[in-house]
């Protein structure tokens, strides 16, 4: 956001969306401009949406697959009608794939810059090590872009953090080049974990969740028990001891996120204390 964005220039971001991605623009001076989904489109923007919400000062589009909060994975044919709009508009997108290894089902990954080699051109890709090998302490992460942007991106970090420790950089290295077979058994014991907490989050009555199709986490509609997910998640917090998101963070006050990424008797015993406290106010 450094490199590109001059004050006015607008950002195109899907809602639910990571919570920084807005701040990060206003930080600029840009103007984000937030496209609203909801479970009826599983939470996914269409090629027309994007299509009809870029103006003459349209500079970039945030794409997040598979996303956080929601766990929503675009499917190979919406990321290639997405890339057609990107190629035909002449814009940017920055696609964040932190979560791309961890999918499930016959769930398919693509990213965008794979599509051809025209939005390649347009295209940053933003990944790194923290989800699918758990180094997330160790804040070591890349960027993939043109090389211009790439040039200008490093002079701004040279003067910020400067580089990544030593043993990280290795751990990275070692990540990528060393058997994959860690990351499937974690996928496996999140697939798990996905099932169990989507059961009895399903059978709280008053709430309503999507099965998530990537990520780690639950994007729950509480939108029959409360008004307000802050509120929501502090009487949680306060009468049941359960720590959840409020949704308010990620653009949908009437959702909260709760991570699966914990053992299953921890899910079990979170569920059952949430069940009792949305129970108690039905």
């Amino acid at each position: 956001m450094m490199a590109l964005i001059e004050p006015g220039d607008e950002v195109i971001i899907p809602a639910p969306y990571w919570l920084s991605y807005p701040e990060m623009v206003k930080l600029m001076g840009g103007e984000p401009v937030i496209l609203p989904t909801d479970a009826r489109t599983n939470y996914k923007v269409t090629a027309e949406q994007l299509r009809q919400a870029i103006t003459s000062k349209t500079k970039l589009f945030v794409l997040n697959s598979p996303s956080n909060p929601t766990g929503m994975v675009y499917s190979p044919a919406e990321v290639k009608a997405l890339a057609e709009v990107i190629v035909e508009k002449d814009i940017l997108v920055v696609s964040d794939e932190i979560y791309e290894k961890i999918i499930y089902d016959d769930i398919q990954h693509l990213s965008i810059g794979a599509v051809s080699s025209d939005v390649l051109n347009n295209t940053i890709i933003s990944s790194g090590f923290a989800k699918a090998y758990s180094m997330t302490g160790w804040r070591i992460g890349y960027l993939a872009a043109p090389v211009e942007l790439i040039n200008t991106t490093a002079k701004i970090q040279s003067h910020s953090t400067s580089n990544v420790c030593t043993f990280a950089q290795y751990g990275a290295v070692a990540a990528l080049e060393s058997s994959q077979d860690c990351v499937e058994k974690m996928r496996q014991a999140f697939a798990k974990r996905r099932q169990v907490i989507y059961d009895l989050l399903n059978a709280i009555p008053g709430i309503t969740c999507s099965k998530p199709e990537g990520a780690f986490y639950m994007f729950v509609n509480i939108s029959k028990i409360s008004s307000s997910s802050l509120e929501f998640c502090n009487a949680l917090l306060a009468e049941q001891n359960v720590a959840v998101i409020p949704g308010i963070a990620f653009g949908a006050d009437d959702h909260i996120r709760i991570s699966y990424a914990t053992d299953l008797a921890t899910i079990e015993k979170g569920m059952a204390r949430l069940d009792k406290f949305v129970r108690s106010r039905s």
